[in-house]
């Protein structure tokens, strides 16, 4: 095993080793030195203690843990705009393209999710919507930032734990603090289980998610043992405590013929967040205006 220069390790006995077997070490005479490993949550890899991406998968290992963001959340709910107050040495990850304004002392870095440019490609092209996030903090005092996503509608905040995680469809994300991991290589994003166009991501780890839908939100809190039915179009997101399932509307004829597609059958407890519009629906809409000039045009 080797050590990273100005790596400092702790002195220990042969005795404290032997009694520790999660910690390595290397002989150097009577002693020995000991290093506590770490186990990334993602790949089950140990890595080096005080490492903040695991060297085998990529993933967030740890994050110095910072205050809750001084958030306001503006013109509620039909056009919502999310402003944070932060603090010198706060971060806030963004979708890209999220940013609609920001003080000349905020600070940005343009990261990918994944280890790799080429996968982050890949399934940028899977799932429609850039992978690549940008990272924003103050230098030098306080500064500000407004943040926006694409569906015209609300923004909620969600607290996300280690032992309370989200699934929620990629295109509601707009920002996060850097402790909450978006795992885009879940097979409900890179299978699309979902089906019709939606990619759902799993947030894990622990801190602040902001998510944003089209229209305004409906919160359903579901009992253990309580179901519900969501049409994958209106499926903002649920917690991660429930156990889902992705179905036809009724029959072929039903799924055809009645406007609806896949629906997901949700079974608490847990929570599940819905958007009262329908993106699909509105670009059928536009399309009866749009459909006999275009028809016209290309005549």
């Amino acid at each position: 095993m080797s050590l990273e220069p100005g790596f400092a390790v702790p002195w220990c006995t042969k005795k404290t080793v032997a009694e520790n077997k999660s910690k390595a070490y290397m002989p150097t005479g009577e002693n020995m030195i000991a290093i506590s490993m770490t186990q990334c949550p993602k790949c089950g890899k140990e890595v080096p203690p005080g490492s903040q991406f695991c060297t085998n998968c990529g993933a967030l290992v740890s994050t110095p843990a910072q205050a809750p963001y001084k958030h306001e959340i503006k013109y509620q709910p039909s056009y919502s705009m999310l402003v944070l107050s932060l603090n010198e040495g706060q971060v806030v990850v963004a979708e890209a393209g999220a940013m609609t304004y920001m003080t000349p002392n905020i600070q940005v870095r343009t990261r990918a999710r994944e280890k790799s440019i080429l996968s982050t490609l890949g399934i940028s092209i899977l799932g429609g919507q850039s992978l690549f996030v940008n990272e924003y903090w103050p230098n030098q005092g306080q500064g500000e930032i407004g943040l926006v996503s694409a569906p015209v509608g609300d923004i909620t905040k969600i607290d996300v734990a280690r032992d309370r995680g989200y699934i929620i469809q990629k295109s509601a994300y707009v920002a996060s603090s850097p402790t909450v991991s978006l795992d885009v290589q879940w097979q409900g994003f890179t299978k699309g289980l979902f089906g019709q166009g939606l990619f759902m991501i799993k947030t894990t780890g622990e801190g602040e998610l902001f998510i944003n839908c089209f229209g305004a939100i409906d919160k359903h809190i579901l009992k253990p043992g309580e179901t519900i039915i969501v049409d994958n179009f209106h499926l903002v997101g649920f917690s991660e405590s429930c156990q889902y399932q992705v179905q036809k509307f009724g029959g072929w004829k039903e799924t055809l013929l009645s406007g609806e597609g896949l629906v997901t059958q949700i079974t608490g407890p847990g929570e599940v967040l819905i958007q009262t519009k329908n993106i699909r629906e509105l670009v059928e809409w536009l399309w009866v205006l749009l459909e006999p000039r275009v028809r016209s045009t290309a005549r």
